[in-house]
């Protein structure tokens, strides 16, 4: 499909209600004013019928006092569907510093509820990003209204709405108060692990048995009110041990009379 490379007046364009770019402070609208009455050195990319795809702050810019009054613009006559216009909108501003984090939420999770099915894994490659950070973006979804709030109001990060992402719903107003009074990530992280460990230690039971694989293999627990921390730090002790046993060439049954003799004499 044909790209033209164009000038149009300010009113031939529309702003795309849809951009996840969603506010630009005056002073740096006035500041992009002021550079486009000089020149402009990035045209617009917009549809035929004058759907803004990328350069909504240029236009808005523009707009102040409408000059000025024409813009350079790419018209393309691809057939985009809105989650091609989406996707093509968020590389372009996640390439921009000023992108908010809230920005970057809302336009990572309206790309995902416009491709049915897609994950943050589709969304990565689809825009060259790291999966894993993608993932963090996307955390905000898991938590309650106050917390998203907030993260609209500019008051959080990635880093924190992550953090707070991962305890129980229950706990995310603690989580964002101790935020909003100061804390810093690794504050707010070390808080949340207690909170977890909290949660966990509710929950005793004196057998575990967790399936490993797909072969029938299992591990197995036992123990008087064990909680599932109990149960990582026996399995930490029970690795370590049996590593140490590896390095003298012990087998699997030796090693198990080791372990036993071990516990009988408190060693």
């Amino acid at each position: 499909m044909a790209k033209i490379l164009t000038s149009k007046p300010l009113g031939f364009f529309t702003p795309d209600p849809g951009n996840p770019r969603q506010h630009v402070p005056n002073e740096e609208l006035r500041e992009l004013h002021d550079s486009l009455k000089k020149q402009q050195f990035v045209p617009l990319l917009a549809k035929q019928d004058g759907l803004i795809i990328d350069g909504w702050r240029r236009w808005s810019a523009a707009m102040l006092d409408g000059k000025p009054d024409h813009l350079d613009v790419i018209i393309t006559e691809e057939k985009l569907s809105l989650a091609e216009i989406r996707g093509i909108q968020l590389v372009t501003a996640l390439h921009k510093m000023d992108f908010t984090p809230w920005e970057q939420f809302l336009g990572c999770r309206d790309w995902l509820t416009l491709n049915t099915g897609a994950t943050a894994k589709d969304l990565a490659a689809t825009i060259d990003r790291d999966p894993s950070m993608l993932m963090r973006i996307l955390s905000l979804a898991k938590c309650i209204p106050s917390v998203q709030q907030a993260a609209a109001e500019g008051r959080l990060g990635v880093s924190d709405w992550y953090a707070i992402s991962k305890v129980a719903e229950p706990d995310q107003e603690k989580m964002l108060a101790a935020k909003l009074a100061g804390a810093s990530r690794d504050q707010l992280e070390q808080r949340g692990r207690k909170l977890r460990r909290g949660a966990n230690q509710a929950i005793r039971i004196n057998r575990l048995k967790v399936p490993i694989g797909s072969q029938g293999r299992s591990v197995t627990l036992a123990g008087t009110n064990l909680s599932l921390d109990d149960a990582i730090e026996l399995l930490q002790e029970t690795l370590k041990f049996a590593r140490k046993a590896q390095c003298d060439s012990l087998d699997g049954k030796t090693w198990v009379q080791v372990m036993k003799q071990k516990a009988m004499t408190g060693a």
